[in-house]
């Protein structure tokens, strides 16, 4: 894999212009929290994370604390020690037993919802001598999702722990939109109307008020009511608007139904792919009318056809669903899958394509010539989303930086 961290970087202050040009609605400045989480997407952590850093990024997003660690490791030779000038990290799937201490050491931002989270942290808090108030969390409320997020007959129980001798302090407030991407918003305009109850119901209650408030994903970000929405009830309640893109970052533009939002298409043509998949050519070889290839013998040729052997198989990402579907570019033409992907291998036609020999590079994702292979069409043939086949791609296929991608 060849990743682009100028694209990256491209790609994130693209999506922060979006927000600054807001025309005669200007409102309050809306910042980008950078989604790095699953490895950034499957693009390396270690590429991204410093790249949305450069970009201007404040905030990183990740699933786990070991994430989080993994993401201060990334960025600390871009920015300095953690405790100076490094970017917060948000661990949005919140902790396990454990794991607090971890939190405090390499200054994590754990999501909170439920009573014993709170309790794990003070407890690490405390062991270290961390003062009342000294250790940032952001509570996510549920607003319909019903994933995670403290629910609404819970709030007060859980904004009651939030007291003057609690080392924690609520730095933040945040919640999940479900259906961003359906064009008609209901959904949405539900969930914010939940929201608004909710952080009603949080600075109503005695204690410091959180500064951050915010909504996520790319959904959100590119269609532009929501941005809009976020900077209304900051205003209201004077806090600051935050959100969470995630895939656009990466170059993709997530699908509306049941139409497209004509502002997302004009910025869908401005992303940059940030990810190039490769392989090689292992070998070649002549088959006759008659034979079969690969596992159970799925393909059998209709004439004499020339195969080409990739290194490549389900075990590195490539899905198996694309088995007699799928193709991918070698010397600028497309070549079909023939046969199963096997675990490590992956048989082709280049019947048609001449001159083909082993040591061909072979494009599985990217742009070769004048064709394109982008994750939508492996997504559409495998039957899921282009950010399974981001994330599926296995730790065995090495991702290296280029300059000029």
């Amino acid at each position: 894999m060849e990743i682009s961290t100028r694209a990256f970087e491209h790609n994130y202050r693209l999506l922060t212009s979006t927000l600054v040009d807001r025309g005669d609605e200007p409102g309050l400045p809306v910042e980008l929290l950078a989604i790095v989480k699953a490895d950034a997407y499957g693009h390396g952590l270690r590429l991204c994370a410093p790249a949305a850093v450069r970009a201007g990024a404040r905030w990183l997003g990740v699933t786990s604390v070991e994430e989080g660690v993994a993401a201060r490791s990334a960025c600390s030779g871009e920015t300095g020690s953690p405790g100076t000038d490094s970017p917060e990290i948000l661990v949005i799937s919140g902790v396990f037993p454990g794991q607090g201490a971890a939190v405090i050491e390499h200054r994590l931002t754990a999501v909170v919802w439920d009573a014993w989270q709170l309790d794990e942290l003070e407890v690490a808090a405390r062991a270290v001598g961390c003062d009342a108030g000294s250790v940032a969390v952001h509570l996510e409320l549920d607003t319909g999702m019903n994933r995670q997020g403290v629910a609404a007959a819970d709030l007060k129980e859980i904004l009651a722990r939030f007291d003057a001798e609690s080392p924690l302090r609520m730095d933040g407030l945040m919640t999940h939109l479900y259906a961003a991407d359906e064009s008609d918003g209901v959904a949405t305009h539900e969930q914010f109307e939940r929201l608004e109850e909710a952080v009603r119901l949080v600075h109503a209650a005695a204690g410091r008020q959180p500064i951050w408030l915010h909504v996520g994903n790319s959904a959100a970000v590119l269609a532009g009511e929501v941005p809009l929405a976020l900077q209304r009830l900051c205003s209201d309640f004077g806090m600051k608007p935050l959100m969470r893109p995630g895939l656009a970052l990466y170059g993709l533009a997530p699908e509306f139904s049941p139409d497209e939002p004509e502002r997302v298409g004009a910025l869908r043509n401005q992303l940059q792919p940030v990810l190039a998949w490769k392989t090689r050519v292992a070998s070649v070889r002549e088959v006759s009318a008659g034979q079969a290839v690969g596992y159970n013998g799925t393909f059998v040729a209709t004439e004499p056809m020339r195969l080409a052997l990739l290194a490549v198989g389900y075990a590195d990402g490539l899905k198996r669903a694309l088995s007699n579907r799928g193709s991918v570019l070698v010397r600028g033409e497309r070549a079909p899958i023939v046969g199963r992907i096997s675990m490590d291998q992956t048989m082709v036609d280049v019947t048609g394509i001449a001159g083909i020999q082993p040591g061909d590079e072979v494009v599985l994702l990217g742009r070769q010539g004048g064709e394109w292979i982008a994750a939508e069409e492996h997504a559409a043939l495998a039957g899921t989303i282009s950010w399974e086949i981001f994330t599926s791609i296995t730790e065995r296929v090495e991702r290296r930086f280029v300059l000029n991608g």
